[in-house]
């Protein structure tokens, strides 16, 4: 079955709002580890708007899960991977004023920067996986650099579903075929929800694992934590 690793990230923004440890973060993650998520991922930004280095360092030794940290690769990032060595590094090419991850890799122009860092991540132990859309000449030098993983940014998919889902699914399908046969394994993130996650599941046989936060964590606002991401492993079930 497909993991769910859920990203956290909107339970600290909620925090941040007010100062303080309320919710409490630590408290919060392991609460989804026992709700039945696979893992948890953060993405720590350089202004510490939501999770912060320390959040980071709280939260790797009381995970029971895979534990994903999601960032751009500066000298910040690489430092925080090595000090945690978390299962999965997820990179993805985020200038540091960006509100949300809307892009990914173009695996052409940064290949040499990007193979480095691939290499030393993996030398720490740590899977690597790269936030990419679904050209298939970026995929492919994806592959020819060494990643393991890439994890499709699903925004297009999930802004389309409704009007067209076999028009909105079908570049992720051909995509992810290349991927396959290349050797990467296929994660997905961003936008996904109740709604739209079981299609593209289905159509996306060889999904691994999904990363999704904002809308599980608004729907638990509705329906419940341990509720909600029951819900969304349903959604991923065969």
């Amino acid at each position: 079955m497909t993991k769910l690793s859920v990203n956290i990230n909107k339970i600290a923004t909620i925090r941040n709002a007010r100062g303080g440890n309320a919710p409490n973060l630590v408290e919060a993650a392991i609460k989804c580890e026992e709700f039945g998520a696979d893992g948890i991922t953060v993405h720590p930004r350089p202004d510490e708007r939501h999770i912060t280095r320390q959040d980071v360092i709280d939260l790797q030794p009381v995970l029971k899960t895979e534990f994903n940290i999601e960032g751009y690769p500066n000298e910040r990032f690489m430092q925080l991977i090595r000090d945690i060595r978390p299962a999965q590094a997820t990179l993805v090419p985020d200038p540091p004023e960006t509100l949300t991850s809307n892009a990914g890799w173009k695996t052409i122009e940064h290949q040499a920067f990007l193979k480095d860092i691939i290499q030393e991540i993996q030398a720490l132990g740590v899977r690597t996986s790269l936030f990419m859309e679904t050209d298939a000449d970026h995929i492919e030098k994806a592959a020819e650099i060494g990643c393991e993983r890439i994890e499709f940014y699903t925004g297009p998919y999930a802004e389309q579903y409704e009007q067209d889902r076999e028009a909105a699914i079908e570049p992720f399908v051909l995509a992810a075929r290349i991927a396959t046969s290349a050797g990467l394994g296929i994660n997905a993130g961003h936008d996904l929800s109740l709604k739209n996650l079981k299609f593209f599941r289905e159509r996306i046989p060889d999904l691994l694992e999904v990363s999704i936060g904002h809308a599980l964590i608004s729907d638990a606002l509705y329906l419940g934590l341990e509720n909600t991401i029951q819900l969304y492993k349903g959604q991923l079930s065969e």
